[in-house]
């Protein structure tokens, strides 16, 4: 079983953060997941015949992310938060990358409700997860360069497990250690905001959506939420 553990120094900084923890267990990743696959295609199409565009750096949900990164030192129009980063690749080339139904199916969530997201293979996380500052110290290896360490500046808002960080600047990039693969059979899914007064409903909308598309390839779907109230969960 595995804590995941909003830090104090975190909640209080950031009184509206919210969390919610979409795990999957006994997931399949290597069958077709159509429903996906449909949400994806069906994503691309609004966006193309002008329905639907990703949320941008003006709207609310986005601002309050470029807001938190500005406040731990991190420029957010170089470092960008996640959706924001996908959001602009979407509509700068009108389709998501492929990687696997797993990942394909939190970003189709993410960038349609303008929230970031996150996963862990919970088979290669050490220990519990605290999300909390970063003491200056820790390694951190990207998703992608498995050859590459860096390491956070103190005060950076990190997801970090016994063996290192999880995840920079919040949510900027995951790491390559935990990284969700075809393979992955006990996964968590991080889907967030900074705005739980305003977009809470919205956070409970997204989870429940990423279940539902989970749901059909796992033997056990749950989720289950942090927040400055309830800073600690188990999996």
């Amino acid at each position: 079983m595995t804590a995941f553990r909003l830090a104090p120094a975190v909640a209080e900084a950031f009184p509206g953060t919210r969390i919610a923890l979409v795990t999957a267990t006994g997931l399949r990743g290597r069958a077709p997941w159509p429903r996906t696959a449909e949400a994806v295609a069906e994503l691309e199409r609004r966006l193309a015949d002008g329905t639907w565009l990703p949320a941008g750096e003006t709207d609310p949900r986005i601002e309050a992310w470029h807001a938190a990164y500005r406040s731990f030192g991190t420029n957010p129009r170089r470092v960008r938060p996640s959706v924001d980063a996908l959001g602009r690749r979407l509509a700068k080339k009108g389709a998501l990358p492929r990687i696997n139904p797993a990942v394909d199916s939190y970003n189709t969530v993410s960038v349609r409700h303008g929230l970031p997201a996150g996963a862990f293979d919970l088979d290669h996380v050490t220990g519990d997860v605290d999300i909390r500052p970063a003491h200056g110290t820790e390694a951190f290896t990207p998703l992608g360069e498995p050859d590459t360490v860096e390491t956070p500046r103190p005060g950076e808002i990190v997801y970090a497990d016994a063996a290192g960080i999880l995840t920079r600047h919040w949510n900027h990039r995951d790491a390559h250690r935990t990284r969700v693969t075809e393979d992955s059979t006990r996964v968590v899914f991080a889907l967030e905001t900074l705005r739980a007064d305003h977009d809470g409903r919205l956070l409970d909308t997204a989870a429940d959506e990423l279940r539902d598309l989970l749901a059909p390839h796992a033997e056990r779907t749950a989720v289950r939420h942090l927040a400055p109230d309830h800073p600690h969960v188990v999996l």
